[in-house]
Protein backbone atom coordinates (compact mmCIF):
# COMPACT_ATOMS: atom_id res chain seq x y z
CA UNK A 1 0.00 0.00 0.00
CA UNK A 2 2.93 2.33 0.64
CA UNK A 3 4.64 1.95 -2.96
CA UNK A 4 0.95 2.16 -4.66
CA UNK A 5 0.38 5.82 -2.50
CA UNK A 6 3.93 6.67 -3.44
CA UNK A 7 2.83 6.16 -7.51
CA UNK A 8 -0.41 8.27 -6.59
CA UNK A 9 1.58 11.04 -5.76
CA UNK A 10 3.87 10.42 -8.11
CA UNK A 11 0.74 10.73 -10.90
CA UNK A 12 -0.14 13.94 -8.89
CA UNK A 13 2.67 15.60 -9.25
CA UNK A 14 3.35 15.03 -12.53
CA UNK A 15 -0.47 16.19 -13.07
CA UNK A 16 0.15 19.22 -11.67
CA UNK A 17 3.66 20.19 -13.58
CA UNK A 18 1.94 19.04 -17.10
CA UNK A 19 -0.95 21.63 -16.05
CA UNK A 20 1.67 24.44 -15.21
CA UNK A 21 3.40 23.97 -18.50
CA UNK A 22 0.33 23.91 -20.29
CA UNK A 23 -0.05 28.32 -19.99
CA UNK A 24 1.04 30.56 -23.14
CA UNK A 25 4.43 29.93 -24.17
CA UNK A 26 7.19 32.06 -25.39
CA UNK A 27 7.25 32.74 -29.07
CA UNK A 28 10.83 31.91 -30.40
CA UNK A 29 11.65 34.35 -32.84
CA UNK A 30 15.09 34.43 -34.49
CA UNK A 31 17.58 36.55 -34.85
CA UNK A 32 17.53 39.73 -37.14
CA UNK A 33 19.55 40.21 -39.73
CA UNK A 34 20.66 42.92 -42.14
CA UNK A 35 23.61 45.46 -42.33
CA UNK A 36 23.55 48.56 -40.19
CA UNK A 37 21.66 51.24 -41.21
CA UNK A 38 19.55 48.78 -43.97
CA UNK A 39 16.41 49.64 -43.92
CA UNK A 40 13.33 47.04 -45.78
CA UNK A 41 10.73 48.46 -47.67
CA UNK A 42 7.47 46.45 -48.51
CA UNK A 43 5.51 47.67 -50.63
CA UNK A 44 3.46 47.50 -54.02
CA UNK A 45 6.14 48.41 -56.59
CA UNK A 46 4.25 50.56 -58.31
CA UNK A 47 3.65 52.72 -55.13
CA UNK A 48 7.20 52.75 -54.75
CA UNK A 49 7.85 54.01 -58.71
CA UNK A 50 5.32 56.43 -57.55
CA UNK A 51 4.57 59.46 -55.60
CA UNK A 52 4.71 57.38 -52.19
CA UNK A 53 7.76 56.10 -52.96
CA UNK A 54 8.99 59.44 -53.60
CA UNK A 55 7.45 60.48 -49.84
CA UNK A 56 9.79 57.53 -48.28
CA UNK A 57 12.77 58.33 -50.22
CA UNK A 58 11.90 61.97 -48.97
CA UNK A 59 12.18 60.82 -45.34
CA UNK A 60 14.05 57.97 -44.63
CA UNK A 61 17.01 58.40 -47.67
CA UNK A 62 17.30 62.14 -46.64
CA UNK A 63 20.46 62.98 -46.32
CA UNK A 64 22.73 62.56 -43.04
CA UNK A 65 23.62 65.95 -41.30
CA UNK A 66 27.62 66.82 -41.01
CA UNK A 67 28.52 64.96 -43.83
CA UNK A 68 31.50 65.90 -46.33
CA UNK A 69 29.10 64.37 -49.01
CA UNK A 70 25.62 63.67 -49.51
CA UNK A 71 24.75 60.24 -47.80
CA UNK A 72 21.57 58.66 -47.08
CA UNK A 73 20.24 58.05 -43.58
CA UNK A 74 19.36 54.00 -44.62
CA UNK A 75 20.15 52.30 -47.78
CA UNK A 76 17.08 51.02 -48.59
CA UNK A 77 15.55 47.56 -50.34
CA UNK A 78 12.34 47.49 -51.75
CA UNK A 79 10.14 44.37 -52.07
CA UNK A 80 6.38 43.69 -52.74
CA UNK A 81 4.16 42.20 -50.06
CA UNK A 82 4.30 38.57 -52.01
CA UNK A 83 8.12 38.55 -51.10
CA UNK A 84 7.91 39.26 -47.41
CA UNK A 85 8.28 35.83 -46.00
CA UNK A 86 10.74 33.46 -44.58
CA UNK A 87 14.96 35.36 -44.15
CA UNK A 88 13.59 38.19 -45.78
CA UNK A 89 11.17 39.04 -42.82
CA UNK A 90 13.87 39.10 -39.98
CA UNK A 91 15.48 42.45 -41.30
CA UNK A 92 16.01 44.18 -38.82
CA UNK A 93 14.68 47.42 -39.46
CA UNK A 94 11.15 47.12 -41.74
CA UNK A 95 8.86 49.46 -43.04
CA UNK A 96 5.62 48.29 -44.36
CA UNK A 97 3.03 50.12 -46.99
CA UNK A 98 -0.36 49.01 -48.11
CA UNK A 99 -3.44 50.29 -49.82
CA UNK A 100 -6.03 49.22 -47.10
CA UNK A 101 -9.56 50.38 -46.27
CA UNK A 102 -7.65 50.95 -42.51
CA UNK A 103 -5.76 54.27 -42.33
CA UNK A 104 -3.21 53.89 -39.52
CA UNK A 105 0.66 53.98 -38.80
CA UNK A 106 2.13 52.82 -35.77
CA UNK A 107 5.19 51.14 -34.82
CA UNK A 108 5.25 47.22 -33.97
CA UNK A 109 8.40 45.87 -31.94
CA UNK A 110 10.30 42.35 -32.60
CA UNK A 111 7.20 40.94 -35.12
CA UNK A 112 8.96 38.31 -36.97
CA UNK A 113 12.59 38.42 -36.02
CA UNK A 114 14.73 40.14 -32.70
CA UNK A 115 15.38 42.85 -32.26
CA UNK A 116 13.04 44.79 -35.05
CA UNK A 117 11.73 47.16 -35.20
CA UNK A 118 8.35 47.36 -38.41
CA UNK A 119 6.67 50.44 -39.02
CA UNK A 120 3.12 50.17 -40.74
CA UNK A 121 1.70 52.85 -42.88
CA UNK A 122 -1.75 52.07 -44.65
CA UNK A 123 -3.92 54.42 -46.23
CA UNK A 124 -6.94 54.00 -48.71
CA UNK A 125 -5.97 56.74 -51.37
CA UNK A 126 -2.65 58.47 -52.23
CA UNK A 127 -3.00 61.13 -49.87
CA UNK A 128 -3.85 58.60 -47.18
CA UNK A 129 -0.88 57.29 -47.76
CA UNK A 130 1.45 60.25 -48.06
CA UNK A 131 -0.14 61.87 -44.98
CA UNK A 132 0.59 58.65 -42.59
CA UNK A 133 4.07 58.72 -43.74
CA UNK A 134 4.62 61.92 -42.91
CA UNK A 135 3.08 61.39 -39.57
CA UNK A 136 5.12 58.74 -38.61
CA UNK A 137 8.43 59.57 -40.03
CA UNK A 138 10.18 61.07 -37.73
CA UNK A 139 9.22 58.73 -34.88
CA UNK A 140 9.86 55.73 -37.17
CA UNK A 141 13.47 56.89 -37.93
CA UNK A 142 13.96 57.33 -34.52
CA UNK A 143 13.12 53.85 -33.65
CA UNK A 144 14.91 52.10 -36.56
CA UNK A 145 17.98 54.16 -35.52
CA UNK A 146 17.91 53.38 -32.10
CA UNK A 147 17.58 49.59 -33.08
CA UNK A 148 20.90 50.07 -35.45
CA UNK A 149 23.06 51.64 -32.75
CA UNK A 150 21.60 48.54 -30.45
CA UNK A 151 23.08 46.24 -33.36
CA UNK A 152 26.41 48.13 -33.88
CA UNK A 153 27.25 47.74 -30.12
CA UNK A 154 26.32 44.22 -29.88
CA UNK A 155 28.83 43.40 -32.90
CA UNK A 156 31.75 45.85 -31.15
CA UNK A 157 31.58 44.76 -27.60
CA UNK A 158 32.58 41.39 -28.42
CA UNK A 159 36.25 42.26 -28.62
CA UNK A 160 36.79 45.63 -26.19
CA UNK A 161 39.77 46.97 -25.22
CA UNK A 162 41.28 46.93 -21.91
CA UNK A 163 42.67 50.63 -22.31
CA UNK A 164 41.86 52.31 -18.77
CA UNK A 165 42.72 55.84 -20.28
CA UNK A 166 39.01 57.21 -19.60
CA UNK A 167 38.72 55.62 -16.50
CA UNK A 168 42.09 57.04 -15.18
CA UNK A 169 41.41 60.58 -16.84
CA UNK A 170 37.92 61.02 -16.25
CA UNK A 171 36.41 58.37 -13.68
CA UNK A 172 34.09 57.30 -16.87
CA UNK A 173 33.94 53.98 -18.61
CA UNK A 174 33.46 53.84 -22.44
CA UNK A 175 33.28 50.56 -24.68
CA UNK A 176 35.86 51.05 -27.60
CA UNK A 177 36.59 48.02 -29.66
CA UNK A 178 39.85 46.14 -29.37
CA UNK A 179 41.61 47.56 -32.54
CA UNK A 180 41.38 51.07 -31.12
CA UNK A 181 44.67 52.37 -29.32
CA UNK A 182 45.98 55.42 -27.39
CA UNK A 183 47.58 57.84 -29.83
CA UNK A 184 47.61 60.93 -27.33
CA UNK A 185 47.40 60.96 -23.64
CA UNK A 186 47.97 64.12 -21.79
CA UNK A 187 46.19 66.01 -18.84
CA UNK A 188 42.33 66.44 -19.78
CA UNK A 189 43.04 65.24 -22.79
CA UNK A 190 42.44 61.35 -24.42
CA UNK A 191 42.65 60.48 -27.79
CA UNK A 192 42.41 57.15 -29.53
CA UNK A 193 42.82 55.75 -33.07
CA UNK A 194 42.21 53.45 -35.31
CA UNK A 195 43.36 52.40 -38.93
CA UNK A 196 40.57 51.83 -41.80
CA UNK A 197 41.23 51.65 -45.78
CA UNK A 198 43.15 55.05 -46.84
CA UNK A 199 42.36 56.88 -43.09
CA UNK A 200 41.31 56.32 -39.65
CA UNK A 201 38.58 56.96 -37.09
CA UNK A 202 39.33 58.72 -34.27
CA UNK A 203 37.41 59.27 -30.37
CA UNK A 204 38.60 62.35 -27.99
CA UNK A 205 37.74 63.13 -24.78
CA UNK A 206 38.36 66.19 -22.42
CA UNK A 207 36.35 68.49 -20.18
CA UNK A 208 35.59 71.65 -19.56
CA UNK A 209 33.93 74.06 -16.95
CA UNK A 210 30.64 73.69 -16.12
CA UNK A 211 29.69 77.20 -16.34
CA UNK A 212 30.77 76.95 -19.92
CA UNK A 213 28.93 78.01 -22.69
CA UNK A 214 25.88 80.29 -20.80
CA UNK A 215 25.54 82.48 -23.63
CA UNK A 216 22.13 81.02 -25.81
CA UNK A 217 23.02 83.24 -28.43
CA UNK A 218 26.70 82.43 -28.75
CA UNK A 219 26.39 79.10 -28.09
CA UNK A 220 27.44 77.89 -32.02
CA UNK A 221 29.72 80.45 -31.75
CA UNK A 222 31.46 79.31 -28.63
CA UNK A 223 31.53 75.60 -29.23
CA UNK A 224 33.53 76.38 -32.58
CA UNK A 225 36.26 78.33 -30.09
CA UNK A 226 36.41 75.08 -28.12
CA UNK A 227 37.07 72.77 -30.75
CA UNK A 228 39.64 75.14 -32.53
CA UNK A 229 41.28 75.57 -29.28
CA UNK A 230 41.44 72.19 -28.67
CA UNK A 231 42.54 71.13 -31.70
CA UNK A 232 45.24 73.52 -32.22
CA UNK A 233 45.95 72.19 -28.64
CA UNK A 234 46.16 68.98 -29.03
CA UNK A 235 45.63 67.55 -32.82
CA UNK A 236 48.28 68.72 -35.34
CA UNK A 237 47.99 68.84 -39.04
CA UNK A 238 51.05 66.88 -41.01
CA UNK A 239 53.22 69.82 -41.34
CA UNK A 240 54.14 72.68 -38.35
CA UNK A 241 51.90 75.16 -37.38
CA UNK A 242 49.03 73.30 -39.02
CA UNK A 243 45.90 71.95 -36.64
CA UNK A 244 42.62 70.59 -36.82
CA UNK A 245 39.79 73.38 -36.73
CA UNK A 246 36.32 73.56 -37.47
CA UNK A 247 34.96 74.00 -40.95
CA UNK A 248 35.06 77.82 -41.40
CA UNK A 249 32.41 77.63 -44.81
CA UNK A 250 29.63 75.87 -42.81
CA UNK A 251 28.45 76.16 -39.17
CA UNK A 252 27.96 72.72 -37.33
CA UNK A 253 24.33 71.50 -36.58
CA UNK A 254 23.88 71.46 -32.66
CA UNK A 255 21.02 68.93 -31.07
CA UNK A 256 19.62 68.46 -27.69
CA UNK A 257 20.53 64.99 -26.40
CA UNK A 258 20.51 62.67 -23.28
CA UNK A 259 23.48 60.68 -22.92
CA UNK A 260 23.84 58.32 -19.78
CA UNK A 261 21.13 59.68 -18.30
CA UNK A 262 22.50 63.65 -18.35
CA UNK A 263 21.60 66.42 -20.64
CA UNK A 264 23.95 66.98 -23.33
CA UNK A 265 24.57 69.35 -26.60
CA UNK A 266 24.55 66.79 -29.98
CA UNK A 267 26.90 68.99 -32.33
CA UNK A 268 27.55 67.68 -36.33
CA UNK A 269 29.89 69.26 -38.46
CA UNK A 270 32.95 69.05 -40.84
CA UNK A 271 36.79 69.74 -39.53
CA UNK A 272 39.67 70.88 -41.56
CA UNK A 273 43.09 71.48 -41.33
CA UNK A 274 44.01 74.95 -40.87
CA UNK A 275 46.67 75.45 -43.83
CA UNK A 276 46.04 72.11 -45.36
CA UNK A 277 43.64 70.40 -48.07
CA UNK A 278 42.45 67.75 -45.39
CA UNK A 279 39.01 67.41 -43.70
CA UNK A 280 36.52 65.15 -42.21
CA UNK A 281 33.16 64.86 -40.36
CA UNK A 282 32.93 64.78 -36.52
CA UNK A 283 29.90 64.09 -33.97
CA UNK A 284 30.59 65.61 -30.22
CA UNK A 285 28.85 65.13 -27.28
CA UNK A 286 28.72 68.41 -24.78
CA UNK A 287 27.71 66.72 -21.66
CA UNK A 288 26.52 68.60 -18.16
CA UNK A 289 28.18 66.53 -15.68
CA UNK A 290 26.57 68.26 -12.91
CA UNK A 291 27.83 65.82 -10.23
CA UNK A 292 31.60 66.22 -11.03
CA UNK A 293 31.24 70.25 -11.72
CA UNK A 294 32.30 69.96 -15.53
CA UNK A 295 31.03 69.51 -19.32
CA UNK A 296 32.58 65.98 -20.36
CA UNK A 297 33.36 66.64 -23.88
CA UNK A 298 33.67 63.27 -26.35
CA UNK A 299 34.09 63.37 -29.90
CA UNK A 300 34.72 61.31 -33.11
CA UNK A 301 35.80 62.38 -36.42
CA UNK A 302 36.71 60.42 -39.21
CA UNK A 303 39.53 60.81 -41.95
CA UNK A 304 38.91 58.95 -45.03
CA UNK A 305 39.15 60.71 -48.39
CA UNK A 306 37.16 59.41 -51.52
CA UNK A 307 35.23 56.78 -48.90
CA UNK A 308 31.50 56.95 -47.82
CA UNK A 309 31.56 57.89 -44.26
CA UNK A 310 28.13 56.96 -42.37
CA UNK A 311 28.83 54.14 -41.06
CA UNK A 312 32.02 55.35 -40.00
CA UNK A 313 30.37 57.75 -37.86
CA UNK A 314 27.65 55.47 -37.12
CA UNK A 315 29.95 53.73 -35.16
CA UNK A 316 31.59 56.45 -33.63
CA UNK A 317 28.26 57.28 -32.54
CA UNK A 318 27.80 54.24 -30.81
CA UNK A 319 30.46 53.80 -28.88
CA UNK A 320 30.75 57.25 -27.52
CA UNK A 321 26.49 56.09 -26.70
CA UNK A 322 28.21 53.80 -23.97
CA UNK A 323 29.91 56.25 -21.99
CA UNK A 324 29.25 55.23 -17.95
CA UNK A 325 29.91 57.79 -15.07
CA UNK A 326 31.92 56.04 -12.54
CA UNK A 327 30.26 56.59 -8.96
CA UNK A 328 32.64 58.70 -7.16
CA UNK A 329 34.42 60.15 -9.78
Amino acid sequence: MKKLGTLYITIFTLVMLSCKDSGPKQRFLPPSTGGINSLMVVMDTELWKGGVGDKIREHFAAPVLGLPQAEPQFTITQIPPQVFKGATAYSRSVLFVEQDSLSLAHIKTDVYAQPQKVAVVKGETYNDLVGNIDAIADKAIESFKEVEIAEAQVRFTRSLSKEKVFEEEFGISLKVPSLYKVGKHEKNFVWMDIQIPKGTMNIIAYQMPLNSFTNDSTFVGDIVKMRDSIGKRYVPGPYEDTFMMTEKAFSPYVFSAEISGKKAAKVRGIWEINGYPMAGPFLTYIINDKENNRKLVLEGFTFAPSAEKRDYMFELDAILRTVEFNKGS
